[in-house]
């Protein structure tokens, strides 16, 4: 009543929300000290979280959903959206506004919600400090901030509140050290503060959170010891404190607490050894990750008896001696034990492999990098079926490979590479119908390669070099038509190259054919391996003219034909291997000019042509102009060049010197005239030109961006340290830093240089990235090419950091051994598939100059703060010229399950391609299984997959999550209110059909998705 009587006169008072709300909370202590009338605090107290709320909503600067749009005076705070309230004494409980890319600061006057149990404002673009006043909240119990923007030092009053059961703050901009203070949460159960900035020392105080069951720090800057403290957490079961810079020995304590169900340590600088009895003293421990540090001595003889253990990692460390019998390992999934000094080279070493026969769930054996010796037992053969991955490449492994191996059926990565086998290849190994890696190379193998190799369907590298195969090479290798790396060099292989190795369209990576004895002459069929990047046919007995069509493969880095027979000319088609690094024609018997086109060559960093028979002028631009990379000698007739090369300068002579003299003096003047009219013309169409791209661009081209050094980039990623890798590929790793220069966290892609290939993915990328700009690709910041402290060459690109990380991790964190992400619904989910599809649109529809991307997939999308995506890896697309039509004469590489099937019958890229990736990719997103998946064999693939179950029985693939609760699977395994997912799926469908002829363009789909946006989106987020 009294309240009621005072309304009117508070609200009439000139002052602001804040100050209203400090005067509500002094009446409603004043009232508590002088008898307070019960009805009037609950009245009061509604008030002040009513007030609380709205101020939280004025901080927000954006609500893309309109979450808040509820948050009005229209209807009781209760019902707002993401409020829950007590029946009793209507007072906020709960705020749960996860997910809602909300961006804004945190107001302190959600201090004042003082009866809030639970706050989760986890995946959001919350920024700033997080507010002390959050530290009145005193019935706290869970308090959820994951994956935000929320900077500044751990707050300290949230110490005080002592009844806080959960702490997540993982993926924020944290730094400082953790406080003492957070020893005085005992009641603390789960403590979350993964991927932050932290620094410092792990407290000592940590002793005194004796509910603690959960206590993940993983990710920072951490320093020091693993204190000893942690010991009397008697509740723990799960620590992860992997990639920090955490050294010294696990106190040994840790080894006597039984509750550990993991142990995560991996890429820290931790040392020391394990005691014996490990596994009996932490009988529950079921991962055990401590890869990359410097733990030494035995593997301890009690993971005999660790039956429940699941994940053993301990790759790159110092262990020794030999294993023991591991058969109670009935658990175990991933035994990696690689890159370390275990086995003693002796006959023993691999006797505990009788053992696993008995570990039915084993995935993947990683023995590689150790000094095992000793011969395979025919037991191999009883391993488990399930096993994936099988690693015993460089050790000191002697004997014939045992038949029985090729019982290991669903094997798709097998290496012995680098041990001491001999013997022939074991015909069972025609069974291996999933293997993609096969490394047999560095053995003393012998016989002919077997015609089976044909049957391995699935193959896209396969090793036989330095070995001593003989005979010829098996036509029917030609089968194989998903090889990237075919190394058969070094062996005594004799003939002529089949024809149907140059018919293996998937051949991107590598050919090498060197140091054999084949015969014949270089088939003009080389032509068809547009997409190779190192041809070595070196060392044979090769004769014949090097074939013109060798200018047909124009992604050429590295071509190798030294010690051969090969005559003629040097073939003038060079001229079109544009990215070529290194041309090898060395001791042969070719004739003729050296081609002066071959100055042009902007990447051309070794050219060999020394003992043949050359002759006339050395060109002196390009990479004539270094000595040191030119090699000449054993060419008589050769003359000019730079002075560095020492040759005779090139002499007019005859009597019709002063003639030839007048007609070079014309052609110097007609030569001049003709510059001059052809330059004004280029300058005219270079301002046009300009004109153009100025229309369509919206930034400057990576040519106009400043250039970072080395320096920078060392010191931004601290070194390119291994805590700061976020991803690896085939031709760079992925770094996160922070630049000066760029005021914000990048990500910096570094060039694995020594891989071939690696340069034209640099050149190409950059090339593609200056040229095009759009919200949905990846942004290129800036590039170095420079030299690293060591005088080597460094090439990065700099981006835009992508928060969230790819797409692939989201669909499929337990396949990655990522930490689980909160899933995605169907909003999400269309949302990004509406992204991918308008930044294919830019690249087909709008560019100036076509451009395929050749490789779309998720791991190639990656996901900014709001969960936008960005299309990203230009390092094998195409730019077409626009009056070339829609397809490219450019073969591509692509993923395997993503690239369209014509692609491997060799036929032309083209936007058909992308359509049917980007189809295959929205599938996947619907059925949130791969097009690799091990379901789809004998004929079958993702798309038939769908295809049998729609539209009516969608139930059946639908990936559970998203459906919403308004589209109930029926028993018949329909599902009711599906229009939305039945669009989507026929999308899917119509861009993956088989013949690219019936695939959509991306002009209707891109139409086809507004209209599904415009129409479902809205109904989806209400319910989601």
């Amino acid at each position: 009543m009294l309240l009621n009587q005072m309304k009117p006169y508070i609200f009439l008072l000139p002052m602001s929300w804040y100050a209203y709300l400090h005067l509500l909370d002094l009446i409603t202590l004043t009232l508590m000290c002088f008898g307070p009338n019960r009805t009037l605090t609950m009245e009061l107290g509604n008030q002040t979280d009513h007030l609380a709320l709205l101020q939280f909503k004025q901080l927000i600067s954006n609500d893309p959903y309109g979450i808040l749009d509820s948050w009005n005076s229209s209807t009781h705070f209760c019902n707002w959206q993401g409020i829950i309230c007590n029946a009793k004494h209507q007072r906020v409980t709960k705020l749960k506004l996860e997910g809602y890319k909300l961006h804004g600061s945190i107001s302190p006057y959600v201090g004042n919600l003082s009866h809030m149990r639970f706050l989760n404002l986890r995946n959001n673009k919350f920024y700033g400090n997080i507010p002390q006043e959050l530290g009145r909240l005193s019935r706290l119990r869970y308090f959820l901030l994951l994956n935000n923007l929320l900077a500044g030092e751990f707050p300290i009053n949230l110490t005080k509140c002592y009844e806080l059961k959960t702490i997540d703050l993982q993926g924020n901009n944290l730094i400082g050290k953790i406080p003492s203070q957070i020893g005085s949460l005992q009641k603390l159960q789960v403590f979350y503060i993964g991927r932050n900035n932290l620094s410092g020392k792990i407290p000592p105080s940590i002793s005194n959170l004796s509910s603690i069951v959960i206590f993940s720090m993983g990710e920072n800057d951490l320093v020091g010891n693993i204190p000893r403290e942690m010991c009397f957490l008697k509740q723990l079961k799960l620590i992860a404190v992997h990639v920090n810079k955490l050294s010294g020995t696990f106190p040994s304590c840790l080894y006597n607490m039984s509750s550990l169900i993991m142990i995560s340590a991996a890429y820290n600088n931790v040392n020391g050894t394990l005691p014996p009895n490990m596994f009996h003293t932490l009988p529950n421990l079921q991962m055990f990750l401590i890869g990359e540090n410097n733990f030494s001595g035995h593997i301890p003889t009690s993971i005999a008896n660790a039956s429940t253990l699941t994940k053993f990692d301990i790759v790159k460390n110092h262990f020794l001696g030999q294993l023991s019998n591991l058969g109670k390992l009935q658990s175990v999934r991933v035994l990696s034990l690689g890159y370390n000094n275990l086995g003693d080279n002796s006959t023993k070493d691999l006797e505990f492999l009788n053992s696993l026969t008995n570990c039915s769930k084993l995935q993947m054996l990683q023995l590689s990098n150790n000094n095992f010796g000793g011969s395979l037992q025919n037991s191999i053969g009883n391993l488990s079926t399930t096993l994936d991955q099988l690693h015993f490449g460089v050790n000191q492994i002697y004997g014939q490979i045992p038949i029985e191996l090729g019982n290991l059926i669903n094997l798709s990565l097998l290496t012995l590479d680098y041990n001491k086998f001999q013997g022939t290849i074991p015909t069972t190994f025609g069974k291996f119908r999933k293997i993609q890696i096969l490394e047999l190379y560095g053995n003393n193998l012998s016989g002919v390669i077997p015609s089976f190799i044909g049957n391995l369907s699935q193959v896209y590298a396969l090793g036989l070099d330095e070995n001593m195969f003989e005979g010829n090479i098996p036509p029917n290798i030609g089968n194989c038509q998903k090889l990237q790396y075919l190394t058969l060099s070094q062996n005594n292989l004799k003939g002529v190259i089949p024809l149907e190795i140059f018919n293996i369209s998937s051949l991107s990576n590598t050919l090498d054919l060197s140091h054999n004895s084949l015969s014949g002459s270089l088939p003009k069929e080389v032509g068809m391996l547009k997409n190779i990047d190192w041809l070595d046919v070196s060392e044979n007995h090769l004769s014949g003219d090097i074939p013109g069509t060798i200018g047909e493969c124009i992604s050429l880095e590295y071509l190798n034909l030294k010690g051969n027979s090969f005559r003629g000319i040097i073939p003038s088609s060079l001229a079109s291997l544009k990215g070529l690094q290194s041309l090898d024609l060395s001791r042969n018997q070719l004739t003729g000019a050296i081609p002066k086109s071959l100055q042009n060559f902007s990447f051309l960093k070794h050219f060999n042509v020394s003992f043949n028979m050359l002759e006339g002028e050395v060109p002196t631009d390009g990479v004539f102009g270094n000595a040191t990379q030119v090699a000449i000698i054993g060419n008589n007739k050769l003359c000019g060049g730079i002075s560095q090369l020492h040759l005779p300068p090139c002499l007019i002579k005859g009597r019709k010197h002063a003639k030839h003299h007048k007609f070079r003096l014309i052609a110097v003047i007609v030569s001049v005239v003709s510059f001059l009219l052809i330059l004004s013309f280029i300058i005219t169409m270079y301002w046009m030109r300009k004109r153009n791209l100025k229309r369509h661009l919206d930034s400057p081209t990576i040519d106009q961006l400043a250039k970072v050094s080395y320096q920078d980039l060392d010191r931004g990623t601290d070194g390119f340290s291994t805590r700061n890798l976020i991803g690896s590929g085939t031709f760079g790793s992925v770094y996160r830093g922070n630049l000066v220069s760029e005021d914000n966290v990048v990500a910096v892609k570094v060039l694995k240089l020594q891989k071939k290939g690696a340069r034209k993915s640099f050149f190409v990328e950059c090339n593609v990235l200056r040229n095009i700009r759009h919200r949905n690709l990846v942004k290129v910041l800036t590039c170095c090419s420079s030299t690293d402290y060591k005088g080597q060459e460094f090439k990065a690109v700099v981006f835009d950091y992508m928060k969230n990380g790819s797409l692939e991790q989201w669909l499929h964190p337990e396949i990655l051994n990522a930490e689980t992400p909160t899933s995605l619904d169907l909003s999400l989910r269309l949302n990004i598939i509406i992204d991918v599809a308008s930044a294919l649109h830019y690249l087909h529809e709008e560019c100036e100059q076509l451009v395929i991307h050749c490789d779309l997939k998720p791991s190639n999308v990656l996901l900014d703060e709001d969960m936008v995506a960005h299309v990203s890896d230009f390092g094998i697309s195409r730019l077409v010229s626009s009056i070339c039509g829609n397809s490219s004469t450019i073969g591509i590489k692509g993923s395997v399950g993503y690239a369209p099937p014509e692609y491997g019958m060799g036929s032309e890229v083209s936007t058909c391609g992308d359509m049917y990736s980007f189809g295959i990719l929205m599938l996947e997103m619907l059925t949130g299984r791969r097009p690799t998946d091990e379901v789809f064999k004998d004929g079958q693939n993702l798309h038939n997959f769908v295809a049998i179950s729609f539209p009516d029985n969608l139930g059946n693939i639908c990936y559970p999550h998203i459906i919403s609760r308004d589209a109930k699977v029926t028993e018949d395994g329909s599902i009711e209110n599906s229009e939305c997912l039945v669009s989507l799926f026929r999308i899917g469908l119509s861009c993956s059909m088989e013949s690219s002829k019936e695939r959509m363009n991306i002009v209707d789909v891109t139409r086809d998705l507004s209209i599904i946006k415009k129409t479902y989106l809205t109904g989806f987020r209400t319910h989601n």
